[in-house]
């Protein structure tokens, strides 16, 4: 690591992963005045535009490992899932190479279902009351017995898609089948959780904690359902907007003191300190705010909304964090500001969909810090943009309000256009 005059250093980051999330934190960490290079694996199109992409895969430990160390890269944010739970930063820890995330200890609270509910019933911590199946037999006995409608979700991560939420026993009998019988979801799915049925504003509140200090970042409430009116099949996220008016000051304050300190404390508690972004998927409910999920990374599309409002050096905050001085770092926020984020998305998706289409307009699309265009999946050849993924771009707005967001990003989206290009109409458009 080469030092500046004042003894810090310029870093060279290398990013784990190819999504919105992703380029959303490039674009980020590319306004560090300490970066002196970035790479990111394996990227998309727009990433290319911002870092160097280099041809791994993000669940590729020995060669992401490999490659850190053959480079000297200084920092390793592993921004996805699925290489935090199979313990991506534990193998670049041991090779002496710093890496913003959680262990794979402590990424098990996303990582598995089961875990996380007798987590939070061991703890006291609100959530739906539930049960834990591993057969058939016993889940469909169960489900006899239920009230409806009811939740079925796989054990492991399943890339968002998961979850049913099923009206009647027909249908959860099938999310049950799904899982345990046709294995949809692989191993993801050879445990299941079946719970209740939650009702109320949803929120996500995403926080930095190096497992002492905890910061919450700006609220913000996200769209799973792929048609407008929460309808259809969950995805991996159709749009989302930050903050949510249902999170008021007191929600914050219980929140913080019933939820984010005790999880926090807990999991030290059980030898798994987390250190990374920890997020929270909450259910207002009547009785108070209860758990739906808690995820161990920065969420997609949350991201897209979240890091615009962020004014503090992400630099500076993952190595408070890394280096557990959290309590050191001022973390500020454009808490004036609203910002809205509309995923373009295949037409097909979140089943079969095609790729390769070409993408016309971006050009047109005048970028600055008010209005930003995040690649999901694309690729760039020859100087041209091409689909390459279920979900591909995100419209982001930053604005004084959700309302002039709104139709900021609605109003740009008629500049882009591919074949089959399909998007909500009703991100944020609901707003109390």
């Amino acid at each position: 690591m080469i030092l500046d005059e004042k003894g810090c250093g310029y870093v060279k980051v290398l990013v784990v992963g190819g999504g919105g999330r992703e380029h959303a934190l490039v674009w980020k960490i590319s306004q560090s005045p300490r970066i002196s290079k970035i790479y990111s694996a394996p990227g998309n199109g727009g990433i290319a535009d911002l870092a160097e992409p280099v041809s791994i895969q993000a669940t590729d430990i020995d060669g992401m490992v490999d490659f850190a160390q053959k480079q000297s890269i200084d920092l390793v944010v592993v921004a996805p899932d699925d290489p935090l739970s199979m313990g991506m930063v534990d193998a670049l820890n041991e090779r002496g190479i710093r890496a913003f995330g959680p262990n794979k200890r402590a990424a098990i609270i996303e990582g598995s279902k089961v875990f996380s509910k007798n987590f939070m019933k061991k703890y006291n911590i609100p959530t739906a009351q539930f049960e834990v199946f591993d057969n058939r037999e016993d889940a469909i006995a169960y489900l006899k017995t239920c009230k409806y409608p009811v939740v079925v979700k796989a054990d492991g991560l399943a890339l968002g898609k998961g979850v049913t939420i099923a009206e009647t026993f027909e249908k959860a009998r099938d999310a049950v089948d799904d899982c345990i019988v046709n294995k949809t979801f692989g191993t993801a799915g050879e445990k299941i959780v079946i719970e209740e049925f939650m009702v109320g504003p949803e929120v996500s509140v995403l926080c930095f904690t190096d497992g002492s200090t905890i910061v919450p970042m700006p609220s913000a409430q996200d769209h799973k359902k792929i048609y407008d009116g929460d309808e259809g099949p969950n995805t991996g996220g159709m749009g989302a907007f930050s903050p949510s008016a249902y999170y008021t000051h007191d929600v914050a304050n219980f929140c913080m003191n019933n939820i984010f300190i005790p999880t926090v404390e807990a999991m030290k508690k059980e030898d798994r300190t987390f250190k990374g972004v920890l997020y929270f998927g909450l259910m207002l409910t009547d009785e108070g705010p209860k758990v739906l999920e808690y995820n161990a990374r920065f969420g997609d599309p949350e991201t897209q909304v979240i890091l615009p409002l962020l004014d503090t050096d992400i630099i500076e905050i993952f190595e408070a964090i890394i280096d557990e001085r959290l309590n050191e770092v001022e973390v500020a926020w454009k808490n004036d500001k609203a910002a809205l984020c509309v995923i373009l998305a295949s037409g097909g998706y979140p089943r079969d969909y095609t790729k390769g289409y070409e993408i016309q307009g971006i050009d047109k699309i005048e970028e600055g810090t008010d209005l930003l265009l995040f690649h999901a999946g694309t690729k760039k050849e020859n100087g041209k943009y091409y689909t390459n993924g279920g979900r591909v771009l995100g419209v982001t707005a930053v604005r004084d309000d959700l309302e002039t967001a709104y139709e900021d990003v609605y109003s740009h989206i008629d500049k882009i256009y591919f074949k089959d290009m399909f998007y909500r109409k009703d991100i944020g458009k609901r707003v109390k």
